[in-house]
């Protein structure tokens, strides 16, 4: 059996998350994808998948042996690309990643249109709120907010802003927020990632920028669940814009300390270095990056949003 070819169905099983999907995905029986997987087995020694009725889990060697699989797939991909050309039309499957709501809301309608536009492409989008090695995890690009410590991956940047918000019904029966120290009368929402602290920008004087810490009164590992609390009167919370643009567009939140709104973050489209040689990836970042600039800074000039 062809090495090359048994990681390719090891990483596809390893990408749809079950032998029987690697199959569908790639026109093979279950005994086949079962096959090239015990032939990469015997061929290291060791066992790579952990297997149930359902699923499939790696190993502690299965997971270095993967992302060694990823790293030398794609080099190939890459050796083939540069050795036909690079007129080459862009082709094959696309593999991004984001975190899930700006994935959702953001990245996923952009990749709708491009995969219109380029039929020839297939995508694979993962919405993962946690960090992602895109070598290691077969991944072409990524959507990322906040600061990167590896500069060197960096295709476009942009900035998100940050709102405090709050229902209409809540802040009716509740004392006016006109600054940051007002928060300490009120109930916060928090998503579970976020301290118990909001940064604001300094006071004329001030060293720094202005902390101010509250003990929550809700905490939430959900997006989701936090907007469907604040919507629901239950007190204020931070969020990014997007997050909340169609909600504040319709009057369900309003946005607090306008005035005194924290710093914008900065949002990321990165992509390994190597990959926008591969016209598939070069192709869906001409497309997505002035599509997503155009977005945010939309996002940063609506103060409605």
């Amino acid at each position: 059996m062809d090495r090359i070819d048994a990681m390719k169905v090891f990483v596809a099983a390893l990408d749809e998350g079950s032998l029987a999907g690697a199959g569908r995905k790639l026109g093979r029986s279950p005994a086949a994808v079962s096959r090239a997987i015990a032939f990469l087995e015997a061929h290291v020694g060791a066992e790579l998948l952990h297997r149930t009725t359902r699923s499939i889990k790696l190993s502690e060697v299965g997971e270095r042996y993967a992302a060694a699989c990823r790293r030398m797939l794609t080099e190939l991909e890459e050796a083939d690309i540069l050795a036909g050309g690079e007129r080459a039309a862009p082709r094959g499957p696309l593999a991004l990643t984001a975190p899930s709501i700006s994935g959702e809301l953001v990245l996923g309608p952009v990749l709708d249109t491009f995969l219109d536009a380029y039929p020839t492409v297939s995508a694979r989008l993962a919405l993962l709120d946690r960090a992602v090695n895109l070598i290691d995890e077969g991944f072409d690009a990524a959507l990322r907010i906040g600061e990167l410590a590896d500069s060197s991956m960096v295709a476009m940047r942009g900035e998100v802003r940050r709102v405090v918000v709050a229902a209409p019904s809540y802040l009716k029966q509740n004392p006016r927020i006109e600054e940051p120290g007002d928060l300490a009368q009120h109930q916060i929402i928090s998503m579970a990632h976020i301290p118990n602290s909001w940064s604001f920008p300094s006071t004329p004087g001030a060293a720094g920028p202005r902390t101010v810490q509250f003990p929550p009164r809700f905490v939430i590992n959900s997006t989701r669940g936090a907007v469907a609390s604040a919507v629901g009167g239950r007190g204020v919370a931070l969020f990014y814009s997007y997050q909340v643009a169609d909600k504040v567009r319709n009057g369900e939140l309003e946005i607090v300390l306008a005035g005194h709104e924290p710093a914008a973050l900065p949002v990321h489209v990165i992509v390994p270095q190597g990959r926008l040689t591969v016209p598939k990836v070069r192709a869906f970042m001409d497309f997505a990056v002035p599509r997503l600039r155009s977005h945010f800074a939309r996002l940063e000039k609506d103060s409605g949003a």
